[in-house]
C-alpha cells in the first residue's frame, strides 16, 4: 500500500494500526468448556479470550440460532439470560434445562475469518422416586412372595439396590429404553417365614444426577405365623409354704389371646390360691397336693401350640432353702471315697500274689526241664552263670 506525498504521515500511521490488527486477530481463540447439569437445574454456558481488540462474541445453541450477540439478546427464551458481557468474556445461563436444551454450543469470536469453540451440553435425566409392587399385607409364613421395585426417567440408566433391614441383598435388574431416558426395574424373590416379620425392604436408586440423597421406599413386612410356647418358672426347688410363678411365652402372629392353664387334663382345681392373670399363672403357699402335670396353650388362626411343667413340691425339712441338703452331697463322696479305697487294696494284694521269677529260653533243651533251675544249669555255660540268666517279674 503506497501513500500520497501529501499524506505521508498519516498513511503511514494507519497501515501500521491494520497490521498490528490483523496480527492480534490472529492470536484470539475463544476458549469454552462442556457442562453438565441435571434435568431442571441451571446451566452456565462460559466463553473467554484471553486477548481481543474489541471484537463480538457470540453463543449459538445445537440448531445454530444465535442466543446472545455480546450482551445483546437474539432469541426469545426466558429461561435463557445474560450473565456477564464483556471483550474477554461472555457467560449466558440456560435455567430448568431439559433433554432438549442438550447438544453442541458454539462460541464464535467475529475476528477475519472468524473462530469458533465448541461447548457439549449434557442434560441429566433425573430418575424418579421409586415404588415397590408386590407388597401385600399381611403374608403368612411359607408363602413366596416377588417385590418389584421400578423407578423411569433417569439418563443414563439408574442402579437400583435391595437391602434387608442394613443388609444389601442382591435383585434382578432390568434395563429398557424410552426415548432419551431408561426404565428400571429390579425384582426380589422370598420365601417368607417367622422371622421376616417386622423386616424393613428398602429399595434405593443411585444415579449420578442425584448429587445430595438417594432416592429409596422402604415397606415393612407383616408375616402371620402359628404360635409356639414355652413355660418358665420362678422356682427351681419349689417348697411347701412358697409361692410359684408360671408364665406361659408364646410367640405367634396374631399373639394368641388369651392363653389357657390346666392341670392334670382338667381345669385348675383351687382358683382362690392358682391365680390366672394374662399369660401369668400364679399358686400361693404351694402344698404337696399342688403337684401335677401344668399345661398351657396357645392358638391362633394357624394353629395351636402347647407346653407342660411338672411340678414336685419339696418339703422344706428335707431341702434346703437354696439347694439339696450338703449332708446327702457329704455321704455321696464319702461312699465314692470308700469304694476307691477298697480297689487299691485288691489290686495290691493280687500284684504280691503274682510275684515269682522265670526263665528265659536262652539254651537248648530249656524246654525238657523240670523247673527253672534245672534249666539253667543244663543250659549252655552251666551252673557257673546260673543266676544271672534267672529274671524277676513283679
Amino acid at each position: 500500500m503506497s501513500c500520497p506525498e501529501s499524506q505521508h504521515h498519516t498513511c503511514k500511521y494507519k497501515t501500521a494500526a491494520t497490521k498490528n490488527k490483523v496480527k492480534g486477530s490472529q492470536g484470539q481463540f475463544p476458549i469454552t468448556q462442556n457442562v453438565t447439569v441435571a434435568e431442571g437445574g441451571t446451566a452456565n454456558m462460559t466463553c473467554r479470550v484471553d486477548h481481543n481488540d474489541n471484537t463480538s462474541l457470540q453463543w449459538s445453541n445445537p440448531a445454530q440460532q444465535t442466543l446472545f450477540f455480546g450482551d445483546k439478546k437474539a432469541l426469545r427464551d426466558n429461561r435463557i439470560e445474560l450473565v456477564r458481557a464483556s471483550w474477554q468474556e461472555l457467560t449466558i445461563s440456560i435455567s430448568e434445562a431439559s433433554l432438549t436444551d442438550e447438544g453442541q454450543y458454539t462460541c464464535s469470536l467475529f475476528t477475519m475469518p472468524v473462530k469458533t469453540a465448541k461447548a457439549y451440553l449434557t442434560v441429566l435425566g433425573v430418575p424418579e422416586k421409586p415404588e415397590i409392587a408386590g407388597f401385600t399385607k399381611p403374608v403368612t409364613e411359607g408363602d413366596e412372595i416377588t417385590l418389584t421395585c421400578v423407578t423411569s426417567g433417569s439418563k443414563p440408566a439408574a442402579d437400583i439396590r435391595w437391602f434387608r433391614n442394613e443388609k444389601e441383598v442382591q435383585g434382578a435388574k432390568e434395563v429398557n429404553a424410552s426415548g432419551k431416558t431408561f426404565t428400571v426395574r429390579s425384582t426380589l424373590q422370598l420365601e417368607v417365614n417367622r422371622n421376616d416379620d417386622g423386616v424393613a425392604y428398602t429399595c434405593r436408586v443411585d444415579h449420578v444426577s442425584l448429587t445430595t440423597s438417594s432416592h429409596q421406599v422402604t415397606e415393612v413386612l407383616e408375616v402371620h405365623y402359628a404360635p409356639r410356647v414355652e413355660i418358665t418358672h420362678s422356682l427351681a426347688f419349689p417348697q411347701e409354704g412358697q409361692y410359684l410363678k408360671l408364665e406361659c411365652v408364646s410367640k405367634g402372629n396374631p399373639l394368641p389371646e388369651p392363653v389357657l392353664w390346666t392341670k392334670d387334663g382338667g381345669e385348675l382345681p383351687d382358683v382362690d390360691r392358682m391365680i390366672v392373670e394374662g399369660r401369668e399363672l400364679t399358686i400361693t403357699s404351694l402344698n404337696k397336693t399342688d403337684n401335677g402335670t401344668y399345661r398351657c396353650e396357645a392358638s391362633n388362626h394357624l394353629g395351636t401350640s402347647v407346653a407342660e411343667y411338672v411340678l414336685f413340691v419339696y418339703d422344706p425339712n428335707a431341702l434346703g432353702q437354696t439347694g439339696p441338703d450338703h449332708a446327702v452331697i457329704g455321704g455321696v463322696v464319702a461312699v465314692v471315697v470308700f469304694i476307691t479305697l477298697c480297689l487299691i487294696i485288691v489290686l495290691g494284694r493280687y500284684l504280691a500274689r503274682h510275684k515269682g521269677t522265670y526263665l528265659t529260653n536262652e539254651a537248648k533243651g530249656a524246654e525238657d526241664a523240670p523247673d527253672a533251675d534245672t534249666a539253667i544249669i543244663n543250659a549252655e555255660g552251666n551252673q557257673a552263670h546260673a543266676e544271672e540268666k534267672k529274671e524277676y517279674f513283679i
